[in-house]
């Protein structure tokens, strides 16, 4: 709603007031409203033009419920209650008819969702705990003119490499350290920890964009991300793992975009899976960091999609960052077999450290927050500074993936690996293993 701002009211709002028209709605909505913490008292009889007379010579709430059901022309009634309401106010409405249209056009007036008679006490929580997540949505932010938006990719090469910690931790030093406007998008829609790591409600916003693609804008990225500070917002989910998501990528594509003209940085967690099935994401991607372990497995799967990205994502700077490295341990892969077998260096390495893990969990802090001057955070704070070079333009351009004078794991002259066959360097992989002795 878009009314002048009352400065003299500011101080006082109400979180939630409603203006409803009949005594089996008022009955429904009061224990909501007390279950939620607001006071039953606030839920007055008489409807949508009661809210207007009242509203004109008083503070908006943060909430407003109102009843349309006496309203012989709502739109031109949600119209006049825009011009009272203060900046900010949330607006929920309940009515009796199942029109379509009214719905659209109530939605394009301002107003945040439109529910039907009888009300069902589970819509309403939804209706208003969605509502208070929307109060606390990050306001859309003007991109620097004199700074080009830098869009990353956080890319684990398996399950369990720690690539949701590293965005998390990449995202925050963006926000804070580098004094970017950043959002943070993790596309694991199930299971992503996004902003269970930043100890954050999800919210429903990329659901709710996956299931009606044609709403996402710019005020819709506004409403639909839950914010962590003034410079870093999320866009996470918790989807139930009884509905499979079924989407052609359009939402993430029009997600990402949206993105690029609301804030200066972007980290997007990208699953593996989203390469295979979603491959036009890393299109205008600037950065791809992968982020891997030194084993077998994942080294095998590193090779696989640093070849990847230099198909599809010629233009993309490529970091590979080895996570959750165990200082003085016996390693399955040393780092410079490593390095040997995937052709380049790895930029990144990352030690493990268990109880500053264990403590940013408990605080509900990315691990670069919970653990500022700790050797954990250091190369992730590099990583950092090379994102946002490369953002900048002071980066040199997209690696080719190899380092010059390496051959194989081995070191073993020229092998097939030096020829760029995934065939030749999976073989090396296999020297690497433990052989059977003969019997």
């Amino acid at each position: 709603m878009n009314a002048p701002w009352k400065p003299a009211g500011a101080g006082t709002r109400e979180p939630f007031v409603a203006y409803l028209c009949d005594d089996n709605t008022v009955d429904t909505v009061r224990p909501i409203a007390a279950e939620l913490g607001w006071s039953p008292d606030q839920v007055n009889k008489g409807g949508l033009r009661n809210a207007v007379q009242s509203l004109s010579v008083s503070a908006s709430p943060q909430i407003l419920f109102v009843d349309l059901s006496e309203s012989g022309d709502p739109l031109g009634d949600i119209n006049a209650l825009a011009e009272v309401c203060e900046p900010g106010t949330v607006v929920i409405a309940v009515g009796q008819v199942n029109d379509v249209r009214l719905y659209r056009d109530l939605v394009a007036s301002g107003i945040q969702d439109y529910l039907l008679k009888p009300l069902h006490p589970d819509a309403l929580r939804d209706a208003f705990t969605h509502a208070q997540a929307l109060l606390n949505a990050p306001k859309q932010v003007e991109a620097s003119t004199d700074r080009p938006h830098c869009s990353t990719a956080v890319i684990g090469t398996r399950g369990g490499v720690g690539a949701s910690t590293v965005a998390a931790s990449l995202a925050w030093l963006l926000s804070t350290r580098e004094a970017r406007s950043t959002a943070l998008l993790d596309l694991d829609v199930h299971f992503g920890t996004g902003a269970l790591s930043l100890d954050l409600e999800p919210g429903r916003g990329l659901t709710d964009a996956i299931e009606n693609p044609g709403r996402i804008d710019g005020l819709f990225i506004e409403r639909a991300m839950v914010r962590a500070s003034d410079t870093l917002a999320v866009l996470s989910a918790e989807a139930p793992i009884s509905s499979p998501v079924i989407t052609d990528g359009a939402a993430f594509h029009q997600l990402q975009e949206e993105m690029r003209a609301a804030f200066e940085t972007t980290v997007v967690d990208l699953p593996r899976a989203m390469l295979v099935q979603h491959p036009h994401l890393v299109g205008d991607v600037q950065v791809a960091v992968v982020v891997t372990e030194l084993t077998l497995a994942a080294a095998r799967d590193s090779i696989r999609i640093l070849s990847w990205l230099k198909t599809n994502a010629p233009g993309t700077q490529v970091f590979v960052v080895a996570n959750r490295v165990h200082a003085g341990a016996q390693l399955e892969i040393s780092r410079k077999d490593f390095e040997g077998s995937i052709e380049r260096k790895i930029d990144h390495l990352v030690p493990f450290d268990q109880k500053l893990a264990a403590q940013a969990a408990k605080l509900g802090k990315p691990l670069a927050e919970a653990g500022k001057s700790s050797k954990t955070a250091a190369p992730l704070l590099e990583l950092a500074h090379a994102v946002v070079n490369v953002g900048d333009g002071s980066a040199p351009a997209a690696a080719s993936g190899k380092t010059p004078g390496k051959t194989g794991a081995r070191g073993a002259g020229k092998s097939s690996a030096g020829t760029g066959s995934l065939i030749g360097r999976f073989g090396e992989l296999r020297g690497l293993m433990p052989r059977r002795a003969k019997k």
